[in-house]
């Protein structure tokens, strides 16, 4: 029997290419991460919050066109997990007929979240990232790569700025373009800890 799960989390740094949503049992505390793309992590995000485009995005269209023709999406499984990377099926209902289309995760997810459409995983999908974490090591060690970049960044942008003569020599103008440079990388440094919380 599938396993009802729901968004939990969606975690977002625009600079990085690597996003990461979580979803967790809506009847129990297991949950677990899947890495997506920049365009599905904002697709999801602005679907979420019902941001409306002036004109349709790719979600949006493909959810016009299930309408269109007819169809209504009606849950979401995410029934395989191939090589680390997951698979999903849209679950379509057509006047009673039964319309089932490969997809991934994340479209489906951004898809289907603006209409609160429910997500299974399959059992053994849900055993096995939980048992093995999904072998995770390589997008890990990337971000604390980056992660150690920015606190050495972060640290050395500080001390210029609490330069008093530092700051007489910038000027007000550059000092306040630095100052938002130090909040974005702080930003960003919260967001890959984050991540790291859940990965480690």
């Amino acid at each position: 029997m599938y396993v009802p799960v729901e968004l939990s989390r969606i975690v977002i740094t625009e600079t990085s290419p690597q996003q990461i949503i979580f979803l967790k049992e809506k009847e129990g505390q297991r949950s677990f991460p899947i890495m997506i793309g920049i365009g599905e992590a904002l697709a999801i995000d602005r679907r979420l919050k019902g941001v409306e485009t002036p004109r349709p995005m790719t979600h949006d269209l493909l959810a016009g066109v299930i309408e269109a023709l007819g169809g209504r999406l009606e849950r979401i499984l995410i029934n395989d997990l191939r090589q680390h990377t997951f698979i999903a099926t849209l679950i379509i209902d057509r006047d009673g007929e039964t319309i089932e289309v490969d997809s991934r995760p994340s479209d489906a997810i951004a898809l289907g979240i603006a209409q609160d459409t429910p997500i299974f995983v399959a059992p053994h999908v849900l055993e096995e990232v939980l048992k093995d974490a999904v072998d995770l090591a390589g997008q890990q060690e990337s971000l604390q790569r980056r992660r150690d970049q920015l606190t050495e960044e972060i640290v050395a942008l500080q001390r210029r700025l609490d330069d008093p003569g530092f700051r007489a020599q910038a000027g007000d103008e550059q000092t306040r373009a630095l100052r938002e440079k130090l909040k974005e990388m702080q930003g960003e440094l919260e967001a890959i800890e984050e991540i790291l919380r859940h990965l480690e």
